[in-house]
């Protein structure tokens, strides 16, 4: 299991997995884990737990490293990011401490709040995702691993559009030897793991994989990639409470969010151009659920706003707050606060361990290119160019297991039939 960025997120994940292998903890907010699934009709009550319904690799098999900017181990990483108690951290120091990160490939024009002394030097980014090709190889060489998954556990970098670069597989390999700006770190990173066939999933709003070029490699290279954004704290809210308003056709006048963080990806979207990647990530998620284009008279003035405020005191405790207009019967209206204060390395690392297992998964079942059955971990979720993402949290549930059912060889539940009469 490999990460770009070995800060907050990605060191509360080795340590978590850790003190679970250790008998020292539960794996709280895994669905891999802990879920169930239903299987046949409700009648048969047969319920699984998901993990000895379909063949995951055991934690046990799990082996970690990662690159940063940084040099400092992931033990110290983790003193520094400040999430986990001392006692927790002291149960797993020996695992963290011999966990050190390869350089990274780095460049401050794309998170301009960071500056690491732990990076590559090489003469064009072709060549320092050569150097990310070899790094993998090394890693699987030295640890045995069988198999590699990659999950970009970074920093947001600064807001990038499509470009022509990224049409094909031949424009992205040109662009990278000529050093085009287009061409971000984290797409480095995403490259090197396709064409080594390592699986890749996008922790952050970065643009990274979806582009065309990398999604083609996928295919080509029979590798499974997913993004983008871990769906942790507010949007996850978002994405249970939206659904119920247009279940219920209740209208919405405006959702304005705001949220402070202190921790470096709280520092990191300080800087308007990594924020503004951010922000593109969370706004699209009530215009996708309420679809304002079929629904004029209840969404199609809604007001959404979104605000992310770096506050050093709250380390990585976020705290989301947000105030709701809605409308009821009548066009009389009604109001919802919600304030979330969660601890976002908390909600993100047992994500982080469900796509590790869910793609290493996917990709021994031969599935390759886009993930959108794993829509359901993630902020702003991938789909196919010709598609809608979707976002409704329910709908993303129903189709990541209908999608194990399938695997499986079961059936899938649609909730047709008289199940108590068959």
């Amino acid at each position: 299991m490999l990460t770009p960025g070995m800060g907050a997120v990605s060191t509360t994940f080795m340590a978590g997995v850790e003190l679970v292998r250790k008998g020292c903890a539960l794996p709280i907010g895994s669905v891999t884990q802990l879920a169930t699934i239903r299987l046949g009709k409700r009648t048969e009550r047969r319920t699984p737990l998901i993990r000895e319904f379909v063949p995951l690799a055991p934690l046990d098999s799990l082996v970690f490293g990662g690159w940063d900017i940084f040099p400092d181990t992931a033990y110290e990483a983790a003193g520094k990011a400040d999430v986990l108690k001392p006692h927790h951290l002291e149960e797993v120091k020996g695992l963290l401490s011999s966990i050190r990160p390869m350089r990274a490939a780095f460049d401050r024009a794309y998170v301009k709040k960071l500056d690491g002394t732990h990076v590559k030097k090489a003469k064009t980014k072709f060549d320092l995702a050569e150097e990310i090709k070899d790094d993998i190889q090394q890693f699987k060489k030295g640890t045995g691993a069988e198999r590699l998954v990659m999950v970009w556990c970074g920093s947001t970098e600064v807001f990038l559009d499509s470009h022509l670069v990224h049409a094909d597989p031949a424009k992205f390999e040109h662009a990278m030897k000529t050093n085009h700006p287009a061409i971000s770190p984290s797409m480095l990173y995403a490259w090197a793991a396709i064409t080594s066939g390592v699986p890749f999933a996008n922790g952050a709003p970065n643009l990274t994989v979806d582009i065309p070029a990398l999604q083609e490699l996928a295919r080509q290279h029979n590798v499974p990639i997913c993004g983008k954004d871990f769906k942790t704290g507010q949007t996850l809210l978002k994405t249970a409470l939206a659904p119920c308003f247009k279940a219920r056709m209740l209208g919405l006048k405006g959702w304005f969010s705001t949220n402070i963080l202190g921790n470096r990806d709280g520092e990191v979207l300080d800087d308007p151009d990594s924020f503004k990647t951010k922000e593109e990530s969370k706004l699209g998620v009530l215009e996708h659920i309420l679809q304002p284009q079929l629904y004029p008279e209840l969404y199609g003035k809604m007001c959404h706003k979104v605000r992310i405020n770096y506050y050093p005191p709250r380390g990585d405790n976020k705290e989301g707050w947000d105030n709701i207009d809605i409308f009821g019967w009548l066009d009389y209206p009604m109001q919802i606060k919600v304030d979330f204060l969660c601890r976002d390395s908390i909600l993100a690392a047992p994500i982080v361990l469900d796509l590790v297992l869910f793609l290493d998964l996917t990709q021994r079942a031969g599935l390759r290119g886009i993930q959108e059955w794993l829509s359901f971990y993630f902020k702003s979720p991938m789909c196919a160019p010709q598609l809608y993402p979707e976002h409704d949290l329910f709908i993303q549930s129903m189709k990541l297991k209908n999608t194990l059912r399938w695997m499986m060889g079961e059936e899938l539940i649609t909730h047709l039939g008289a199940e108590y009469y068959d």
